[in-house]
């Protein structure tokens, strides 16, 4: 696709989610909050729901935990409007609660959707709910920050799980984290970049 048709794709998806009134938690929240970005990136990153700051601007991520994503996006060299920012949940949960599984699952395919129009080279996840996306049943405490390739929906993916930025925002020991994972995406782009090389068979 090229960026008009990708521009154009994302636009009627947000029209179509806007207009699903089956999707969960529209009622308690002021808009949808759809992903932005760049439709051409290779990196796309995917977080859990918006909060008070995304709910009031119809915006993911640009809250205090947004300002700490886009500091992070910029320590390794990318600036947010080269990257796609996006939500497994896109209206935001009473209280900023855990989205439950059924929400997680009724957002699923519009989140597909946008994945798909997209087709970024690797996956940043922010938090547990959208590592579990990919890699269910991981431990965040154990992944995060390591190239994962894993198959969903049919391909191999590159996937690198981190912290959520909120989570660090509380923890010294998670923000000091968080820092060193961003230095791994670097390296991640550039192995998701290798031409494959063609296998020789002997016979």
């Amino acid at each position: 696709m090229t960026t008009d048709q990708k521009k154009e794709a994302l636009k009627n998806l947000k029209a179509e989610m806007e207009a699903d009134k089956s999707l969960p938690l529209r009622d308690q929240a002021t808009q949808l909050v759809f992903g932005e970005g760049n439709p051409d990136t290779k990196i796309y990153f995917l977080g859990e729901a918006p909060g008070f700051y995304e709910d009031r601007e119809g915006r993911p991520f640009i809250g205090q935990a947004g300002k700490l994503l886009s500091q992070l996006i910029e320590s390794i060299g990318f600036k947010r409007e080269d990257v796609y920012i996006s939500n497994v949940v896109r209206f935001r949960p009473p209280e900023n609660r855990d989205p439950e599984p059924e929400e997680l699952a009724t957002f699923a395919p519009y989140v597909d959707r946008e994945i798909e129009i997209i087709d970024p080279k690797l996956f940043v996840t922010l938090g547990r709910f959208s590592m579990g996306k990919f890699l269910p049943g991981a431990k965040i405490s154990q992944v995060h920050g390591k190239i994962q390739r894993v198959r969903w929906r049919g391909k191999e993916i590159t996937v690198v799980p981190m912290y959520h930025p909120a989570a660090a925002l509380r923890n010294g020991a998670v923000m000091q984290q968080l820092k060193e994972d961003f230095k791994v995406i670097p390296q991640a782009l550039a192995e998701v970049d290798k031409p494959k090389t063609e296998q020789l068979t002997l016979v």
